[in-house]
């Protein structure tokens, strides 16, 4: 069993790297197009399917409530959560248009949408996506494979791939953490 332990352990540090090697560039980006949103008073608008719902509301709680450091709640909302709105356009549309719908609703030019998908090719996602590109919401992918469909859709996609599922998923939660930690870092000043 300790090396099944440890084999887990070093293929999620093997991902991260292999993320840190080729995406640190990008990942900048997204940090200070993120931060250029707070600044102007927009907001960020997060979502995914399963795991990654459930990212998307991590995120949008640490922007929210705090991360590290006492400091105003920052402007981002996850549109996994209202069970209602979810299931009134999944079953009156499509379960494709589950956060489209929300965007097109919500999301103003100046906003920034961050999808989330370890496949990259989650529909009701990449179509949240082109939706918000529509409205000139600046689109970010947190995602899979470099030539996934979701790269079209994205002003900056972060790409994670060569891994099963849950080692992605452990790499998407870091660079989440870290765009979480910059942004205060560059609005609040050191943590």
């Amino acid at each position: 069993m300790k090396n099944n332990i440890k084999a887990i352990f070093e293929d999620s540090a093997r991902v991260r790297d292999s993320f840190l090697a080729s995406g640190v560039e990008n990942l900048i980006d997204v940090i200070l197009l993120l931060v250029d949103v707070i600044r102007r008073g927009d907001k960020i608008m997060l979502f995914g399917n399963g795991g990654s719902a459930a990212d998307a509301q991590h995120i949008a709680a640490e922007f929210v409530n705090r991360y590290r450091i006492e400091r105003r709640p920052l402007p981002a909302l996850a549109l996994t959560t209202d069970t209602s709105i979810l299931t009134a356009i999944g079953n009156d549309y499509d379960f494709n248009d589950i956060f489209a719908k929300q965007i097109m609703a919500l999301g103003r030019a100046g906003d920034a949408a961050i999808g989330i998908s370890t496949s990259g090719g989650s529909e009701n996602v990449n179509r949240a996506l082109r939706q918000a590109r529509e409205l000139g919401v600046a689109t970010i992918g947190i995602g899979g494979p470099p030539d996934s469909e979701m790269k079209n859709y994205c002003d900056q996609y972060l790409c994670v791939y060569g891994a099963p599922t849950p080692r992605i998923q452990e790499t998407h939660l870091i660079i989440a953490h870290t765009i979480v930690e910059l942004i205060d870092t560059k609005l609040f000043g050191s943590i």
